[in-house]
């Protein structure tokens, strides 16, 4: 400490000497001004040297303070430790008596314990907890009680946990009508009466409501059963006040009402089947247009040609009057002559009779084969997602596969009604045909034996 005092009073004496010499104008003022310079620097290292003294007696005097706070501490320490000890066994011998004097209710609380926490998951899942939403206060605060040791179930508690599980039996068996906040397809929270149908079934005048364990909200289904009778059961639910109402039950409490909902609406379907369904359900259309228009053109000329059979003189609005009135016109000629402008006419008459049947059976042939296509550029794509995504998702592969398939079946439901109007058409076509090719055979029958 002194030398570095001593070092300190130099370096001073260096700086004051040098500053003395910018200041100074002779050398006896030079010599004034540093013997000054010393005495002043004497007495401030003396006041340095006091002060330093002062904090190192300060120092000591914290550090044995310390030192005497850290045996107090540690003094203290050993005081809660022995202390700790004996209430842990005070707490063991404690709790020792308690279960003796419990004795069998220990076991009752136990079964008191479980069955509030088994309750109240039960309740939290059923349609009955939008109808009775204060009971899982109870049941938690029991729940609580029972799993602390400070306090024990009254007979108060035990009668409220059985009235709730009675309660909840007895609802289960009932239709009860009840208002409630529910949440529309639209976001909109709407108040107003619904029915439910025991633990399975919560509808209200437009249909099915569905309810959240999670959360606790109770929402309309985003896109009702398309059924009829579904949505209309259960208006006549809701309207009803006794007797008997036929209405669609879910066992599932939802799960197959969810499967109904979520199978995709036959627009839907089309829209799997892609360009390739658009393509055959316009083909479809443009076929049964046609079968149509060509079953009543026919049906009208089967009809006049019926008439014309029972009349004696031709008509010109039917192909069987047209072929008499050919007949009429080459009457004085020979047998080959009449029979060649018999033939003539009624050939004549076949491409009206005959017009568009062959575009129906071309449909019918290609329909299918647009669907096999469409099915095939399906499989394709689906095979390209489990390439990218493998095989680990069966919804995946099930989804694309339907939708492949849906073509096949868009073809077959096009083709199979192509068939039969093919077919019925045709028919009525060839009746036509029949009687204009026997109508002549006997007219040039009769013309050969009258000119025999």
């Amino acid at each position: 400490m002194n030398k570095f005092i001593t070092y300190t009073l130099i370096l001073m004496g260096s700086i004051g000497i040098a500053n003395a010499q910018e200041d100074a104008s002779s050398m006896g003022d030079l010599l004034k001004q540093i013997e000054q310079g010393q005495a002043r620097d004497s007495v401030e290292a003396q006041k340095r040297e006091a002060r330093f003294q002062a904090d190192r007696n300060n120092q000591q005097k914290i550090l044995n303070d310390s030192r005497a706070e850290r045996t107090r501490q540690e003094n203290r320490s050993e005081d809660l430790e022995s202390t700790f000890a004996d209430n842990q066994q005070l707490i063991v011998d404690a709790r020792a008596a308690l279960d003796k004097r419990l004795g069998a209710l220990k076991e009752l609380f136990g079964v008191l314990q479980t069955v509030s926490g088994d309750a109240q998951t039960r309740f939290n899942g059923s349609l009955t907890n939008i109808q009775y939403p204060n009971r899982e206060a109870f049941l938690v605060e029991l729940g609580n009680k029972m799993a602390s040791a400070n306090s024990l179930a009254s007979i108060q508690d035990i009668e409220g946990l059985w009235y709730e599980l009675q309660r909840e039996i007895s609802e289960q068996g009932k239709i009860a009508r009840f208002t409630t906040e529910y949440a529309s397809a639209d976001g909109e929270r709407i108040t107003s009466d619904v029915v439910r149908i025991g633990v399975f079934n919560l509808v209200f005048e437009d249909g099915y409501l569905q309810y959240d364990t999670t959360t606790g909200n109770v929402t309309e289904l985003q896109r009702q059963p398309e059924q009829s009778q579904y949505t209309n059961s259960a208006e006549d639910m809701m309207e009803a006040t006794d007797g008997y109402v036929a209405i669609g039950l879910d066992v599932t409490r939802g799960g197959i009402l969810a499967l109904l909902v979520e199978s995709p609406t036959i627009t839907e379907r089309i829209n799997q089947g892609g360009i390739v369904g658009y393509c055959i359900i316009a083909l479809g259309i443009v076929g049964l247009m046609i079968a149509v228009w060509r079953w009543i053109s026919l049906t009208k000329d089967s009809r006049n040609v019926t008439a014309q059979l029972t009349k004696e003189t031709a008509s010109m609005d039917n192909p069987l009057g047209r072929v008499l009135s050919a007949y009429d016109q080459a009457k004085g000629a020979d047998i080959e002559t009449v029979e060649l402008k018999l033939s003539e006419a009624a050939l004549k008459e076949m491409p009206d009779l005959t017009k568009g049947l062959l575009f129906i059976k071309v449909i019918a042939a290609v329909a299918p084969l647009m669907g096999l296509l469409g099915t095939v550029t399906g499989m394709i794509k689906t095979f390209q997602v489990i390439t990218l995504y493998g095989a680990g998702d069966p919804k995946l592969m099930a989804g694309g596969i339907s939708q492949a398939l849906m073509t096949t079946v868009l073809g077959l439901c096009v083709a199979i009604p192509m068939v039969l109007l093919h077919t019925l058409v045709s028919g009525q076509s060839r009746k036509i045909i029949n009687i204009l090719q026997s109508q002549s055979a006997g007219i040039v029958a009769n013309h050969s034996e009258n000119k025999n």
